[in-house]
């Protein structure tokens, strides 16, 4: 049984469907990517499986639990950790307060949570006092995984966490992911730098207008010229 399993479910945006006949699955301890261009469905898969929006039809299970009409709060109960797009973090809020507010549904150990995303982002530590919105765009984008794993997620989603980063700091933030997946957290990853994203992950999916067109391991999507020439920007003819 996977950890997540998505089966041929439909979301709808009124009368405009977002996701139809949209089936993914997620194994314990793998790192998955979705690809796809702007307005493919990525982002409402994300906000589907953590209770954001709701399919109209089809199944979402997590560890074997039907969490298909489950409110958000729940599905971070349950072990799903969701980090937007474009960071969403408490600007006026100092970070070590934005962190203790991501685990308000798991209050417990809280300190050593903290300690741990220290451990992982020790500029963070460095600036704890300091209000989120004074940040840099790579710090802001640290401290907003920091405050997800603060419910001690054992399915982290991700939406474009490269997104308007420096070089330097998207490096830093996937060597990161590498790691909190080797602590025992899987990944499901949206993310518009596909290269990067297929040489972090394990398998990968590509949506087209709300269906997935093509599934397989990284290293088999990094080579098919579909993808090479739709998302990696290679001319396979050159």
């Amino acid at each position: 049984m996977a950890l997540l399993e998505v089966t041929g479910v439909e979301v709808r945006y009124g009368a405009v469907p977002a996701l139809h006949d949209f089936t993914v699955t997620v194994e314990q301890g793998e790192i998955v990517t979705l690809l796809g261009a702007n307005g493919a469905g990525k982002t409402t898969t994300l906000r589907m499986i953590s209770g954001l929006h709701h399919a109209s039809l089809g199944s979402v299970r997590f560890d074997g639990i039907d969490i298909s009409h489950f409110a958000a709060h729940k599905t971070v109960q349950l072990g799903i950790s969701h980090v937007p797009e474009g960071r969403r973090i408490f600007a006026q809020m100092t970070v070590l307060e934005n962190l203790e507010i991501g685990s308000y549904n798991k209050p417990h150990g809280q300190a050593a949570k903290i300690d741990r995303v220290f451990g992982l982002f020790p500029v963070l530590k460095d600036r704890r006092k300091q209000q989120g919105g004074n940040l840099s765009g790579g710090e802001q984008q640290m401290l907003a995984i920091g405050r997800a794993l603060m419910a001690e997620p054992r399915l982290l989603l991700l939406d474009e966490p490269s997104m308007g980063l420096a070089p330097l700091f998207v490096q830093t933030i996937f060597e990161i992911l590498r790691d909190i997946r080797d602590q025992g957290v899987t990944l499901l990853l949206v993310e518009q730098n596909a290269a990067k994203a297929l040489q972090l992950a394990d398998r990968g999916y590509v949506l087209e207008t709300g269906r997935i067109v093509l599934q397989a391991s990284a290293d088999v999507l990094l080579r098919d010229d579909r993808v090479r020439m739709a998302y990696l920007g290679e001319d396979i003819g050159a």
